[in-house]
């Protein structure tokens, strides 16, 4: 099957945005006119495309914005320490800058963690939290040698420099089949990875949130039954394949959660948005809007 980004976004409208965040210039591909605003958050030196496959579906009844995080994309890149604090300042101002008083949240690998914490600390700019395949939990060893490897590849890139190989091999820590990694995927991750100083941040981020994953930093944020702190409806969307974080331990640190659910999609890694996107958007629209199907 042919496939594109261009033509999973053909026919929805969606529109690239660059809007004033205090003082950051933040870049979005928003979509969708509906009476309730969805944030999607993507990963560690992620961006908005991570999303290309959601973002025609879930706009049918939502103004859909993926974002590039404050220090991704083609998002401005001031230098800060990165932390879980900084990311959810960013997003609770991206909201006052779209106008939106609460919006629902999802996040993947990092943005879930930034969804959970903007909820835990303005739960009243929040309404639902869609946690997929990252958690405010430190990992077991299996996993931690998982995000260790991903430091590496990021540190590769930054080191030996931007290629189209090197680029690829971060990317296929991603996803179940490394098939599925289109070459159209890595030409804009490139793209992005060659502005000057791009991957300069990138690792610092990466190190920054390993870093706190490995216990160097951030323990307000990982502590033990933080998650009982996440006082919205928030869903746990995993994976079986999941690097990083087992399914076990999200399930286990998702009981604390008093409003929360926890699913497991199968052949999948850390990308179901891309890789299993049908049953992803068919879930996000059941959670967030009461029973919609697309």
């Amino acid at each position: 099957m042919t496939t594109s980004i261009w033509l999973d976004l053909m026919g929805t409208g969606v529109r690239e945005r660059f809007y004033d965040v205090d003082g950051v210039r933040t870049r979005v591909l928003e979509a969708g006119d509906g009476p309730e605003v969805l944030l999607l958050l993507h990963g560690t030196g992620g961006h908005a495309e991570t999303y290309c496959r959601n973002l025609g579906p879930l706009s049918s009844h939502f103004r859909v914005c993926a974002i590039d995080m404050i220090g991704h994309g083609f998002s401005a890149r001031p230098a800060l320490d990165y932390t879980l604090d900084d990311f959810a300042h960013h997003a609770v101002g991206l909201l006052n800058a779209l106008g939106a008083e609460r919006a629902h949240l999802s996040g993947e690998s990092l943005g879930a963690m930034v969804a959970a914490w903007t909820a835990i600390t303005h739960p009243e700019r929040v309404k639902r939290v869609v946690m997929n395949t990252g958690t405010l939990a430190r990992p077991d060893g299996a996993g931690q040698a998982q995000l260790d490897d991903l430091e590496q590849r990021t540190r590769a890139l930054a080191e030996s420099g931007v290629t189209r190989e090197a680029v690829r091999h971060r990317m296929n820590w991603l996803v179940a089949d490394p098939s599925r990694m289109t070459d159209e995927m890595i030409e804009c991750r490139l793209r992005i990875y060659q502005q000057p100083g791009m991957l300069e941040t990138v690792a610092h981020i990466m190190s920054r949130v390993v870093g706190m994953l490995r216990g160097d930093h951030g323990d307000d944020y990982m502590a033990p039954g933080v998650l009982s702190r996440l006082r919205r409806p928030t869903l746990v969307l995993w994976t079986e394949d999941n690097p990083g974080q087992s399914s076990e331990l999200a399930e286990r640190v998702s009981a604390d959660i008093p409003d929360g659910r926890f699913e497991v999609l199968t052949d999948c890694a850390h990308w179901p948005q891309f890789e299993r996107p049908d049953m992803f958007n068919e879930i996000h629209l059941e959670f967030l809007a009461g029973g919609v199907r697309a």
